[in-house]
């Protein structure tokens, strides 16, 4: 794993392109330590996973320690299933916006690893697979939350049963991704993005991917509150009074996270 910090964007960048970025046991646990330091640095405000080469991700790499202790049995098996769950939930709760930059396969825990963050920008190029099926595995890496929460069910269940491969085309059409680009306008477009959100105001960020995340478990009256309790700490903010006094004076806004 590459990871590089620049202006509030953190970029971690898969980095076996021999192997199509599938992840190990020290992947699987650099993971879980990068969402950690992220979500404790106040000065990373945006995390980019991508992958080195022509692949993003193509899942656990069963033939070295890609499921940690599996080769010890049922319990080592649950052991090491239990650390890609963990890597998972620290992506689920990092409060931080995160972005897909999906430059070629995303495959297994590849692809749910991508479906995970908040944001997916996809190369022409990009292919996606729920694989598992074919290797005689279960959906994992939060896949089976995940996916039906933007596909649908019905459509969720063809992806994790067929276990096909979907193009980028096709990955957009199902709404699985945000945007399509060009191959070569990819970095570019995740750097714009990236840049933008990191200008933002990372408590007000922080307290919309919260309500949003939560709304399928709530009422509305419960969201409700939830936003009424939000926007009024909102209001005592240092950024809140900033964006004002930036609008007022006709001129961009400088969030400090305060």
């Amino acid at each position: 794993m590459l990871v590089e910090r620049a202006d509030g964007v953190v970029t971690c960048t898969l980095n076996r392109p021999e192997k199509k970025n599938a992840l190990n046991g020290e992947m699987w646990s650099g993971l879980i330590d990068l969402f950690e330091a992220v979500a404790t640095n106040p000065g990373d405000r945006v995390l980019v996973i991508t992958g080195a080469g022509d692949g993003f991700c193509s899942g656990a790499d069963l033939g070295d320690g890609g499921t940690a202790e599996a080769s010890a049995g049922a319990g080592g098996a649950l052991a090491g299933m239990r650390r890609v769950g963990q890597a998972a939930l620290g992506l689920h709760q990092l409060a931080k916006p995160t972005i897909a930059a999906v430059n070629g396969v995303a495959a297994g825990a590849g692809c749910n690893l991508a479906l995970g963050c908040d944001l997916i920008i996809a190369s022409e190029r990009a292919r996606f697979s729920e694989i598992f099926s074919k290797r005689g595995l279960v959906v994992d890496f939060g896949g089976s939350w995940v996916l039906p929460r933007l596909v649908g069910m019905h459509r969720a269940k063809e992806l994790v049963f067929l276990a096909d491969v979907i193009d980028a085309t096709e990955a957009e059409r199902i709404g699985l991704v945000n945007r399509v680009v060009a191959h070569d306008q990819l970095e570019t477009t995740v750097k714009e993005i990236a840049t933008r959100l990191a200008n933002m105001a990372p408590l007000a960020l922080a307290a919309s991917k919260r309500l949003l995340d939560q709304s399928f478990a709530v009422s509305m009256a419960e969201a409700l509150d939830a936003e009424n309790t939000a926007q009024a700490l909102m209001s005592t903010t240092n950024d809140t009074r900033e964006a004002i006094l930036a609008f007022l004076e006709r001129r961009e806004p400088r969030f400090t996270g305060s």
